[in-house]
């Protein structure tokens, strides 16, 4: 957190700093700018037409004076820790911590419940979290047993592939996430881990490979071409599979056949030993190419630079395809005479409230409100 100590002007800092060449200094000199401490570095936050500036450098190197703008405004949740990043050349760490890092930060994941055969006809199955959807016309997923890190050597399911171009993928839901964790055990080759995992293998349609009858959704694919991204531990075997059969549970269907997702309850993969149950986190935002939205740049210089409302409270207000007209607002002012005559902070603050229950007309109305 910032600590305020006192408001300042820009003769008592040194100008070489503060200008860095991105600001004339006549303009500078007519702005006042606020200096706040935290541990070794000076943190000045600048105000200048309609935008702010955070200038930061530690008190014994100067040399690491840098400028950002932001536009429009500066968030009061920026902290220390988005300036004082860690920064990682890839060929300079070790692949283990490397994928560490990926796999923390790229989360969460679906995962792919692969089931495959080998060239005898004995089943696999393993998940796999480097997966997604990949267009619709065709249908195509792509999912990666990538080469073990710790000792460069394929997956079964890789190989089975190449074998046989066919695999199913079966998502995976929460009430099978323990068993599918089960499954992910690196069994000898030949040891069926539907089997070890207590699934049921269910014969496919059009393809060789076994779906997971517990599976809430199963594709049946073709295998169209495998990608290597290189030869060595942790590279990425992407393989492309083109969906031929659908099979979905009638019990995660809503009232217009689509699926609820809610009712399928999938899990996700994430960094370490970490999942995630997606239905706890489920949140709905409008996608704003359903509607022309104004933008953030439309709204008023006094909105945008408020030490109240945060980037999400400006998305919010800049996703609606016009403001509420003046006998709207006059109307809900005299329902709302509490919000009449309110000060810049108090108004944003209710405003705010608004927002949190998704009323973006409301707050609109109410920051409107003479």
């Amino acid at each position: 957190m910032f600590h305020k100590i006192k408001e300042t002007r820009i003769k008592e800092i040194k100008t070489a700093i503060l200008l860095n060449k991105k600001v004339s200094f006549r303009k500078f000199m007519k702005t006042n700018i606020k200096v706040s401490l935290y541990n070794s570095f000076v943190i000045l936050i600048v105000s200048l037409q309609d935008n702010k500036y955070l200038l930061v450098f530690d008190k014994l190197r100067t040399e690491k004076t840098f400028l950002i703008k932001f536009r429009g405004r500066l968030s009061k949740q920026f902290t220390i820790n988005q300036i004082r990043m860690l920064h990682i050349d890839p060929k300079e760490i070790s692949t283990q911590k490397l994928h560490g890092y990926l796999l923390g930060a790229v989360a969460p994941r679906p995962i792919a419940f692969a089931s495959t055969i080998d060239v005898d006809g004995s089943p696999n199955l393993s998940p796999f979290s480097y997966f997604n959807v990949f267009g619709s016309n065709p249908p195509i997923m792509i999912f990666s047993p990538a080469r073990r890190v710790r000792d460069n050597t394929t997956k079964h399911t890789l190989e089975n592939v190449l074998a046989t171009k066919e695999v199913v993928i079966n998502m995976v839901n929460y009430d099978i996430v323990q068993q599918m964790s089960l499954s992910s055990s690196e069994y000898p080759d030949g040891v069926n881990e539907f089997d070890k995992a207590g699934f049921t293998m269910l014969p496919s349609d059009k393809i060789k490979p076994f779906r997971v009858a517990e599976s809430p959704v199963q594709f049946e694919c073709k295998v169209n071409d495998v990608i290597f991204t290189g030869d060595e531990g942790g590279a990425g075997n992407l393989i492309i599979c083109e969906v031929v059969k659908i099979h979905i549970a009638e019990d995660v269907l809503d009232e217009n056949g689509a699926i609820d997702q809610h009712k399928i309850d999938l899990v996700a993969r994430a960094g370490g030993s970490y999942y995630s149950r997606a239905r706890d986190g489920f949140f709905e935002i409008p996608k704003p190419i359903s509607t022309l939205g104004i933008g953030v740049d439309a709204i008023s210089s006094e909105i945008r630079n408020s030490d109240t409302l945060t980037g999400n409270n400006l998305g919010m207000l800049g996703n609606v395809e016009q403001l509420p007209n003046e006998l709207s607002v006059n109307n809900f002012a005299k329902e709302h005479p509490e919000f009449v005559g309110l000060e810049t902070t108090k108004k944003h603050t209710f405003a705010q409230e608004y927002l949190k229950k998704n009323d973006v007309e409301s707050a609109w109305k109410v920051l409107l409100i003479k």
